[in-house]
C-alpha cells in the first residue's frame, strides 16, 4: 500500500532518524522524502511517500514517536481526495476544476456541487455531479450553512472548495471547515475593496492582475496562502478584458492548490503554509 505521512513538530535533532527509524523497523520503503526546517518559528516540516502496512495500524503505532517530538502528524492512504465544490453565478473556476478532473490532472474526485443560486446546475449535471441548491438570505443563513456542513458529511467530502461562492461563510462554519476549505478571490496592488474591482483596477492603470487561493479562516480573504498566480496586462485592457486575465488567473490558482492540497503536500504553518514541490 502507497501512503504519505505528512507531519510538523519543534525543529530538534533527532526527528528525521526517529521517522527513518520507524518506517524501516515497519518494513516500509520510502520514495519520496522532503523536509522544511522553518529557522523563524522554529518547526520542522515533512513530507514522506513510501510503500508499506495498512495506514490506520501505522498511524497508531506511530503516536509514541509523535508524542515524545510533539508532532502534529497524518498517515494518508492513496486515494483521490474527495471535493465538494461551492459556487453562485460565476462558471469559470468550476468548469476548468471539472476539465481538470475529467482529465485526471486534478488528483481529486469532485463528487458534488452546492450553489445558492441555480445558474450553473446545467454545467455541474452534464458532468454527472450532484447539484444541490442552497438559498442563501440574512434570514436563512444559519439554517443554510447547516445544510452545507450536512452535505459535506453526506458526501465524506475531504475539502470544500470555495470556487468564487459569492457569500461570506460564519466564523462558525469557518472553524467547522478548519483546515478543509480553500478559497479563491482576485489580487491588486493595491487592493480594490467593494463593487467593481477590476473597474476600480483599470481606473487606477494597473499592470498587474493576479489571484490568490488560500485557507478559509474567519477572517475574511486573510487565510494561509497556499497559491498565487499573476498575469501582466497594459494600458489597451479595458475592464471587460481585466475581467477575462483575472479569471484565467483564478482558475489556474484555485486548481493548483486544489491539487497540491490532495496530494497532501500543502502544510499549515500558524498563518503561512508550507508548499512542498
Amino acid at each position: 500500500m502507497t501512503f504519505t505521512l505528512t507531519l510538523s513538530c519543534p525543529n530538534r535533532t533527532g526527528i528525521v532518524q526517529a521517522v527513518s527509524s520507524f518506517l524501516f523497523a515497519h518494513g516500509c520503503d520510502i520514495g519520496e522524502y522532503r523536509q522544511f526546517d522553518d529557522p523563524v518559528r522554529g518547526r520542522l516540516f515533512l513530507r514522506v511517500q513510501a510503500t508499506g502496512e495498512d495506514t490506520d495500524h501505522l498511524s497508531r503505532e506511530f503516536a509514541s514517536v509523535a508524542t515524545d517530538f510533539e508532532m502534529d502528524y497524518a498517515f494518508h492512504p492513496d486515494r483521490p481526495a474527495r471535493v465538494l465544490v461551492m459556487v453562485s453565478k460565476l462558471g469559470h473556476c468550476l468548469n476548468d476544476l471539472i476539465y481538470r478532473w475529467r482529465a485526471g490532472a486534478l488528483g481529486a474526485e469532485i463528487v458534488a456541487v452546492v450553489s445558492n443560486h441555480e445558474d450553473l446546475r446545467p454545467m455541474a449535471e452534464a458532468a454527472g455531479l450532484p447539484f444541490h441548491h442552497v438559498p442563501v438570505t440574512p434570514e436563512t443563513k444559519p439554517e443554510a450553512e447547516a445544510q452545507l456542513l450536512r452535505l459535506v458529511d453526506d458526501h465524506a467530502a475531504d475539502l470544500v472548495v470555495l470556487a468564487r461562492y459569492m457569500q461570506v461563510l460564519s466564523d462558525q462554519t469557518c472553524k467547522a471547515l478548519h483546515g478543509r476549505a480553500i478559497n479563491i478571490h482576485h489580487s491588486f496592488l493595491p487592493g480594490f475593496k467593494g463593487a467593481k474591482p477590476y473597474h476600480q483596477a483599470y481606473e487606477r492603470g494597473v499592470k498587474l492582475v493576479g489571484a490568490t487561493a488560500h485557507y478559509v479562516t474567519p477572517d475574511l480573504d486573510e487565510g494561509p496562502i497556499i497559491e498565487q498566480e499573476v498575469i501582466r496586462i497594459d494600458h489597451t485592457h479595458d475592464p471587460k478584458a481585466l475581467q477575462t486575465v483575472g479569471r484565467d488567473a483564478e482558475a489556474l490558482a484555485l486548481s493548483r492548490a486544489v491539487r497540491w492540497y490532495c496530494e497532501h503536500r500543502v502544510l499549515l504553518n500558524g498563518t503561512s503554509t508550507v508548499v512542498f514541490p
